[in-house]
């Protein structure tokens, strides 16, 4: 007779693990399964963890989990070819005993993960990918095919916890095809530096203290996208990301977007004598709101990066994965406990409860956002130009009087964008958007 699990996780990243971690908890009998050779292998990311999320299944967490650095500033870039015009906040009071981010190694950080995930009696069986869902007669997914011997595994409920790929789910017909104007292809890599040497270039008191510059512009060459630069503790991870869409029309390798962003005069000596010892790629998705698919049916749930959980303005991805996890396994151990079907209509209360989070409620506020982009391709390229010009010109003391200085730069804004009312419509579609 086949072992039955109360619940089968397909995926340890955050998500994947933030579901098992609280089903595990609630005393349930949980599998986690996961393609990666160790949980972490497989996961990209920045990394910004936001410590709000975690904090609510793990209180704890910061006396063992493998932090880099709490960031105490953060930085907002708009770029040129030649310059940057930005903005940042930085502030003591981030110096607070328990810092709300911090700057991660995810293949370190996934890898103690998953061992709290462990420690509450989930079953990991790594190095192995599920192919398929099990169906009864009915339709109702009962388990998972693996490319294991040994047959199906079998469950009340499965978690799909798998990434913004999600091939189990697509193959099932559960969630479409991901599009390629829904979903950005980011590349990193990860340059060492000595800790003493990261703290002379960000101005740093210590060790524990980072900084996270985001920036727009040049950096995506025309396309939808952004680049990033964070602080860890012996390290800087620098990447950049743009639709998959734009990279197969523009048709430029992510590489050599990334190394034009690295030989940027403002960034090129943030690197200066580093040495790069990574390189990864990862699908990040990107449709917002109106991209998410049915997040539940008989017998299964979908969480983090498949359910299109990313919050594109405020570069959150991981927070949302995992409370959208913990969403999911406290909705399944009340179902359990209450001797409720995993019925497409009970499992309704994932997705209530998912609504009533910070996950469906930000998404929802910029759920105009991605189109607003996709229409206005002058926010990343004569946008960055006219600031930059702008700043230029006014900082500049060449003896011209600063009357004719500000009407130069005026006429240089309405030749830009054509005529002023160029100008007020793409301030009133951004106003509207941002509703």
């Amino acid at each position: 007779m086949p072992e039955h699990f109360d619940a089968i996780v397909v995926g340890a990243g955050p998500s994947g693990n933030a579901a098992a971690y609280t089903m595990g908890k609630a005393g349930l009998k949980v599998l986690q399964i996961d393609r990666g050779e160790y949980p972490g292998s497989k996961n990209v990311q920045g990394a910004i963890l936001y410590a709000d999320a975690l904090e609510r299944m793990i209180p704890d967490f910061r006396e063992t989990a493998p932090l880099e650095r709490h960031v105490i500033e953060q930085r907002f870039w708009i770029t040129d070819e030649k310059s940057h015009t930005g903005t940042h906040h930085r502030n003591d009071d981030f110096n607070e005993e328990r810092p709300n981010r911090y700057t991660i190694l995810r293949a370190q950080f996934d890898r103690w993960f998953s061992r709290q995930v462990r420690a509450t009696g989930v079953t990991l069986i790594t190095e192995t990918t599920v192919t398929e869902l099990v169906r009864n007669d009915a339709g109702k997914v009962i388990g998972v095919l693996t490319d294991r011997e040994g047959g199906a595994l079998y469950a009340d409920v499965v978690v799909l916890g798998e990434g913004v790929n999600g091939l189990v789910g697509q193959r099932s017909g559960l969630r479409p095809e991901i599009r390629p104007d829904h979903v950005a292809l980011a590349v990193k890599e990860t340059h060492f530096l000595p800790e003493e040497s990261i703290r002379e270039r960000f101005n740093l008191s210590n060790e524990n203290e980072g900084v996270v510059i985001e920036v727009l512009g040049s950096v995506s060459s025309g396309m939808i996208g952004t680049g990033f630069l964070y602080t860890n503790k012996e390290s800087i991870s620098i990447g950049v990301g743009c639709l998959v869409k734009d990279f197969a029309e523009k048709q430029i390798a992510p590489y050599e977007l990334l190394d034009r962003f690295k030989s940027h005069p403002s960034v090129r000596p943030l690197l200066k004598g580093s040495e790069m010892k990574e390189y990864v790629a990862h699908l990040i998705p990107e449709g917002g709101y109106d991209a998410i698919p049915d997040l539940t049916g008989d017998g299964w749930v979908i969480v983090g990066d498949a359910g299109q959980f990313v919050n594109a303005v405020h570069r959150e991805g991981s927070n949302l994965a995992m409370t959208s996890g913990r969403i999911a396994g406290e909705s399944i151990a009340r179902l359990k406990a209450e001797g409720r079907a995993f019925t497409k209509a009970n499992l309704r209360l994932y997705r209530d409860a998912l609504e009533d989070s910070v996950v469906i409620k930000d998404l929802r506020k910029y759920r105009k956002i991605p189109r607003l982009l996709k229409r206005n391709r002058q926010l990343f390229t004569t946008y960055p130009q006219i600031v930059n010009r702008m700043m230029q010109s006014f900082l500049r003391v060449d003896g011209q009087d600063k009357r004719a200085k500000e009407a130069e730069i005026l006429r240089g804004v309405k030749a830009a964008r054509g005529s002023w009312f160029g100008v007020a419509g793409d301030l009133f579609k951004v106003a509207r958007a941002w509703r």
